[in-house]
């Protein structure tokens, strides 16, 4: 075998990685209480309660505690009068905008506009007649606060599902054009949507279709994504391709678990794509058999100190001297263990050596003194 050499020229450019930033789609804005969603506004993360709505302390007790986890906006399920009649003290009491999550009874809806929530959701595929939506629409109009027509593949018009056989994306689109038509004809142009569905390759080319035919902000999410290990994987793949293409104004990730984990999960698929600015944010090495300190403890323990901490800074823990060094200095705050040991960097520096059982202490007091460059914010 013949070896060719290969000439290297020291003076040639090293090649980077394309730096590729989809462009924002350009949607009109609204506003759900004092938060912008469309335009130029920072894609915004909601949950919901799971609490019921006539337990208005342990509904209060959700969204506070979602509101710690940074979350933007609330709904609240409006399934009978009694958790109509509980709307006004949980609005009352509430830190973050309310939207009333509507199904089968306007009635619902209209008590809920009149309690003061922020933004209305109706199904279209359950929500009844025109004249009913009217109706809905004139009291949303007159208190100045949106719709959100949010389609769900499991509630499709039985004319719609007729006519495509299954749920598909244009049977999705086509759902949710009919309820905003209904909108526009009426006079009412603050509407959000939404075309969720269980299978996030459906739910994908649904949005996609909106997005290239409207300018409607929309509401991204997963429905019923399940567990929180199975739904943050499919709200991540849902979500963030969409959010990779610049379509999605505001998202909601649907987990069969508390309101904070799903705005935690929210804002961590924001912070991967640059839309949103870093909390703490650790960054540790999967381990092999390399590795010579006890980084699974490190880490769990390192991440429960932190919690709730919002400065906007990179950790970077990793286990062994293979990619550690490199990994530890690109970091804000790093450490490259070796043999019950780790050298501790800060900004590219090394700082000083560390005993294994010092490592979690300092890590900590560097993050609490660590001042962020504002300019890479």
């Amino acid at each position: 075998m013949i070896e060719i050499p290969v000439i290297q020229d020291p003076n040639a450019p090293v090649w980077q990685p394309p730096q590729v930033k989809a462009i924002r789609r350009k949607t009109r804005k609204v506003r759900v209480g004092d938060v912008p969603i469309g335009g130029d506004a920072p894609v915004s993360v909601q949950t919901m309660t799971k609490t019921k709505t006539t337990d208005v302390a342990g509904t209060l007790d959700q969204i506070r505690r979602a509101a710690d986890e940074g979350c933007d906006i609330v709904r609240v399920t409006v399934n009978d009068r009694k958790a109509a009649a509980a709307m006004a003290d949980i609005v009352k009491g509430s830190p973050l905008p309310i939207v009333a999550d509507i199904h089968f009874n306007h009635i619902f809806a209209l008590e809920a506009i009149k309690a003061g929530v922020a933004k209305v959701r109706i199904n279209p595929g359950n929500i009844g007649s025109i004249d009913r939506i009217h109706q809905v629409l004139g009291a949303a109009k007159e208190r100045g606060i949106p719709i959100r027509i949010g389609v769900n593949s499991g509630s499709l018009e039985e004319d719609i599902l007729e006519k495509h056989g299954y749920p598909t994306a244009e049977a999705l689109y086509e759902s949710a054009m009919r309820h905003a038509n209904i909108c526009e004809e009426f006079g009412f142009r603050d509407v959000i949507i939404s075309v969720k569905s269980t299978d996030v390759r459906l739910m994908i080319e649904a949005y996609r279709l909106i997005a290239e035919r409207t300018d409607y902000p929309l509401h991204l999410g997963v429905t019923e994504a399940g567990t929180t290990k199975i739904g943050t994987i499919k709200s991540a793949v849902g979500i963030g391709t969409l959010l990779a293409e610049g379509i999605g104004d505001t998202i909601r990730v649907s987990l069969t678990d508390e309101p904070f984990k799903e705005v935690e999960v929210g804002k961590e698929i924001l912070r991967s794509l640059g839309l949103a600015s870093r909390s703490v944010e650790i960054i540790a090495c999967p381990t092999c058999g390399r590795l010579e300190v006890d980084l699974f403890k490190i880490t769990n323990e390192l991440e429960e100190r932190l919690a709730g901490i919002r400065k906007p800074v990179k950790i970077a823990l990793l286990g062994c001297v293979v990619n550690g060094p490199g990994e530890a200095s690109e970091a804000d705050i790093g450490i490259a263990a070796g043999k019950g040991v780790g050298i501790l960097y800060r900004k590219g520096e090394v700082v000083r050596r560390l005993k294994e059982e010092e490592i979690i202490d300092a890590l900590y007091e560097e993050v609490m003194n660590f001042v962020p460059d504002e300019s890479k914010e």
